[in-house]
């Protein structure tokens, strides 16, 4: 049997035995039951802060309130009450004076009982350590109440505590995607856009080159001319030549790494912004064939090496690197070249001197791929694509994991990151039909990938 509904089974026997020991009356079971139903049909906070006095009211006939934590001012207020209805929203109501606790008690003629919440799974994360604390529900003239309706009452409260929290929940959670749909188009608007005509800008400037490279020609000629003449301005307008020359090939470089960071800036930009993927909530491919060393490969190679030569780490050509032809397969190019971002990345941080057969000292990192017959079932070829580099094997406890959110190994020390970057890489892999996978391997450490073919 699965663990997960093991566990569900053996929690539903202990509400079994549970609610055979609260032995709540009929009554109190269908006001239970009408809580629930009413709490799933009504879609608006403020509509269940009354139902929350309603059903004291209908099924008891006795009054109720309901008091809320203003969180900005770690409050309770009075929000809702079972004669007057909704009074407005807590940061807009004035404090209440009556004790808070984490336990139910008679204050006056009034029974009170804690509503308490949970954290949300990002305070979770965050390790967040505070008050779950959302109110306190009242009974007006409760004090007489019997210690069975107390403890029912208590029992209520919890319930609505509950509801609350998942409508909180669900409401920010709503926030949240009315902030994304704003980011987006905020992104469109200031980003994309904008980063479009910085790439026209380029094509300016580029032209502007192209005009000085005329010039210079033109220089040329005429320093040739006045040599050949003996014309005595020669020697200056050769030098006047040199001097345009070298001017030229300086902004024609410069022009070549801009335009090679634009354009890997751009595509990352564009694939990892856009709309659909903020608007389904996962990464959405734009996959089409291509050329993977030309498309792929050697732009993310572009950005690494010179950082790859100042480590000491050579690139070797022992994995047969990757053909320089259209590919077989199908992929999102932006995404797929994030991947090999990430893991050059990687070996960049991690690779570290090996010795080889004959004792030498090496440090490298190859790449390659490789076809695999049937790999995803009978005729459903795959193509598996390999980044190495040398360095002691990753410890075999932390295979399974590397590739989960978060995670760092314990090589990790020192090196700047955050655990995300083999997680981004199964998460693209796997929206492209494929699996990543670690091998450790002679002299080193193999990630790979495998795609459909």
């Amino acid at each position: 049997m699965d663990d997960a509904l093991a566990h569900i089974l053996a929690r539903v026997e202990e509400k079994k035995r549970d609610y055979a020991q609260y032995d709540f009356s009929r009554r109190q079971d269908d006001a239970l039951k009408t809580f629930f139903d009413l709490a799933q049909e009504f879609e608006r906070l403020e509509d269940l802060y009354c139902i929350c006095v309603a059903v004291p009211k209908s099924h008891f006939g006795l009054d109720a309130n309901l008091y809320l934590v203003d969180p900005k001012r770690e409050t309770l207020v009075l929000v809702c009450t079972s004669n007057d209805g909704y009074r407005g929203e807590p940061e807009t109501l004035p404090p209440a004076e009556i004790p808070q606790r984490d336990e139910v008690y008679i204050n006056g003629e009034s029974f009170f009982a804690p509503i308490r919440g949970k954290m949300t799974p990002l305070e979770e994360d965050a390790d967040l350590k505070r008050n779950t604390s959302l109110g306190m529900l009242e009974i007006p003239q409760g004090s007489e109440l019997s210690e069975s309706d107390r403890f029912y009452f208590a029992k209520f409260a919890n319930r609505i505590g509950y509801a609350l929290y998942n409508r909180v929940l669900s409401e920010r959670h709503r926030e949240r995607l009315r902030f994304i749909n704003s980011l987006v188009a905020d992104i469109e608007h200031n980003v994309i856009v904008p980063n479009m005509v910085y790439r026209l800008f380029l094509r300016r400037l580029q032209a502007k080159i192209r005009k000085n490279r005329e010039i210079e020609e033109m220089v040329a000629k005429l320093s040739a001319e006045m040599v050949r003449t003996s014309k005595g301005e020669a020697g200056r307008l050769e030098q006047i030549l040199a001097e345009l020359q070298e001017v030229n090939q300086v902004l024609a470089d410069e022009f070549t790494n801009i335009d090679k960071h634009h354009r890997n800036f751009s595509l990352f930009l564009e694939s990892l912004f856009r709309r659909s993927h903020f608007e389904q909530g996962r990464f959405i491919p734009q996959t089409r064939r291509c050329n993977f060393k030309k498309e792929v490969i050697d732009p993310q190679l572009d950005r690494f090496i010179e950082r790859f030569r100042l480590k000491g780490i050579e690139i070797d050509s022992r994995l047969g690197g990757v053909p320089d032809e259209t590919m077989e397969v199908v992929v999102d190019v932006g995404l797929i070249a994030q991947v090999y971002s990430n893991l050059f990345s990687n070996a960049l941080k991690y690779a570290s001197t090996v010795y080889d057969e004959a004792g030498a000292p090496r440090k490298f990192i190859a790449f390659g791929r490789q076809a695999l017959k049937n790999f995803f079932g009978p005729g459903k070829d795959g193509v598996k694509f390999n980044v190495f580099s040398t360095g002691p094997h990753v410890p075999p406890e932390e295979r399974e994991v590397m590739f989960d959110e978060g995670y760092r190994g314990s090589h990790a020390h020192g090196e700047p990151g955050t655990g995300h970057g083999l997680s981004f890489v199964k998460s693209v892999v796997r929206i492209h039909g494929g699996v990543v996978g670690y091998e450790a391997t002679h002299l080193g450490n193999n990630f790979y990938f495998i795609l459909p073919k």
